[in-house]
This record gives structure tokens, C-alpha cells and sequence, in this order.
């Protein structure tokens, strides 16, 4: 579990093809803080640290999660956001997120509004109809509120000249992809009305279901 505020970026320095899996290194001062085994968000992907050292760590990503997620388009100089694993008890500054890439949506626009950015995302249906205006979305790992919904396609957000600054937002061109986590409350509430909504529809009175 995280709460997408990220805690550094780092580099991908080197990419390994085996069989089934993707290695990548990847560079950050962050390395200190983990050992083998930890989970890290990178881009909002949760993933395990697989070796460690002070200069960066390692992770062997999966075909499921390249196919789902922008990691299967990283090359090799590409900066990535990341997060430790949250420990309960800490304060909670963004919001609760599983690490789950629901899908990748896309920057439509970026532009500066005085001391700070907007920028509009394409979002993935499933989590579009999940999210609400002044509700949490997480972008590339990032936490953030939505400022305003965009018809049928997705989201606006503001982001602060330190967000800007300190995570990979800031080098996103339009069309560029990024992960999309869903607020987690919104998906179990989806759930519990659609099943609902299912039985609802099935119910009949003599007892027998149609």
C-alpha cells in the first residue's frame, strides 16, 4: 500500500530481456533506504526490489504488467517516480493507493496558469467512471485531486511548481502515456452497487431465481 507522494525519481540505467520477465535497473540515491524483497512503487506500479545497493536497485517486471502498464515502453535514460512501501501508523498525505495500475490514459495538454500547470489526461473508461471532481486520482504514482472532470474522455489537474518540479509530470510532452490507479473507494463502492444492482434484477418474490 502507498499514498502516492513521491519520494524521489530515478533512472533507468540498464534493461535485461529474459524469458519471461524484464530486469530493470534502476538508478536513485533511494536505494540506500530499501533491502531485497520491498515493495516500490515505480510510476505507480508496485514492484519488488530485487537486488539493492546505495546507488539504485533492480526489478524483473512481468508480461502482464509491461502489457498493462507504461513499463513496457521504458528505454533505457527514462525517469520514473518512486515510493516506499507506506507503514501504518504514519501520517497519510496523499491518499490510499494498492499499486494496482488500472490502465494508462495520456496527456492531452499542459499549459502554465501563473504559478502553476494545468493539465488535462485521457483516462481509461473504467476508472473515468470511477472518478469524480475534487476526488483522488493517481498519475504516474502521483496523488492528486481532480479539478474538473473532462466530458466522456477525462480529467483536469493542477499541479504545484514542487510537483512539477520533483517528479517526472514536468517531462511529460502530450500524448505521452502514463499509469492510472482509480480511487479505491470509488471501486468498491462501484462493486457493491453492481452487485446489487445484479441480484436486484434477478430477485423473484416466489423464491426462485429467473
Amino acid at each position: 500500500m502507498f499514498t502516492g507522494i513521491v519520494e524521489a525519481t530515478g533512472r533507468i540505467e540498464a534493461i535485461e530481456d529474459r524469458d519471461t520477465t524484464r530486469s530493470f535497473r534502476i538508478r536513485t540515491p533511494l536505494g540506500a533506504e530499501l533491502s531485497p524483497g520491498d515493495s516500490v512503487a515505480v510510476d505507480g506500479g508496485c514492484l519488488t526490489a530485487v537486488t539493492v545497493d546505495d546507488q539504485g536497485f533492480t526489478v524483473d517486471v512481468i508480461g502482464t504488467t509491461l502489457a498493462k502498464t507504461i513499463a513496457g515502453g521504458y528505454s533505457e535514460g527514462a525517469v520514473v517516480n518512486l515510493e516506499r512501501a507506506m507503514v501504518f501508523g504514519g501520517r497519510v498525505d496523499g491518499h490510499l493507493v494498492q499499486g494496482h495500475v488500472d490502465g494508462t490514459g495520456r496527456l492531452l495538454e499542459v499549459r502554465r496558469d501563473g504559478e502553476f500547470w494545468l493539465m488535462d489526461f485521457a483516462l481509461p473508461a473504467s476508472v473515468y467512471d470511477l472518478t469524480i471532481t475534487h476526488g483522488s486520482i493517481t498519475l504516474n504514482g502521483v496523488s492528486l485531486t481532480v479539478a474538473e472532470l473532462l466530458p466522456d474522455i477525462g480529467c483536469r489537474v493542477g499541479i504545484i511548481p514542487f510537483t512539477f518540479e520533483h517528479t517526472n509530470l514536468g517531462e511529460l510532452e502530450p500524448e505521452a502515456p502514463v499509469n492510472v490507479e482509480g480511487d479505491l473507494l470509488g471501486k468498491y463502492v462501484a462493486r457493491i452497487l453492481t452487485t446489487k444492482e445484479a441480484r436486484t434484477a434477478s430477485y423473484d418474490p416466489s423464491g426462485e431465481s429467473s
